[in-house]
């Protein structure tokens, strides 16, 4: 078992094309001994984005702080602190923030090392 504080792990800027105003913190890895999922943390400022982009797997997104909109091929639907989110694979999305706070979620994937 382990425990880290988040303040303790580093944030990097998103750098995948189409990224406004977005960081993401790497919480739980393979290199923390996970072998099924990775847990990260996004950080977007207002006026900021995530790319539009799709991928092969799922992932679980809770929302921590702020507000935004979740955006697809086939409209968007707006969010907020507290709620929860699911992408299925192949699913083209992008989260917005709608806000003028910053917007904090956390995301789940597969492991790094098994898809993403």
């Amino acid at each position: 078992m382990q425990v880290k504080n988040i303040n303790e792990i580093d944030e990097s800027v998103v750098t995948m094309e189409g990224a406004v105003g977005a960081k993401m913190r790497l919480l739980i890895s393979e290199n923390d001994g996970a072998e099924n999922f990775a847990m990260r943390m996004f950080t977007v400022e207002p006026g900021g984005h995530t790319p539009f982009h799709d991928h092969d797997y799922e992932h679980e997104v809770f929302v921590l702080d702020g507000s935004g909109l979740l955006k697809g091929e086939s409209g968007e639907t707006r969010f907020k602190s507290g709620d929860v989110i699911f992408v299925e694979p192949n699913e083209k999305h992008q989260f917005v923030n709608a806000g003028d706070q910053p917007m904090r979620f956390i995301c789940l994937i597969p492991a790094l090392n098994k898809g993403g």
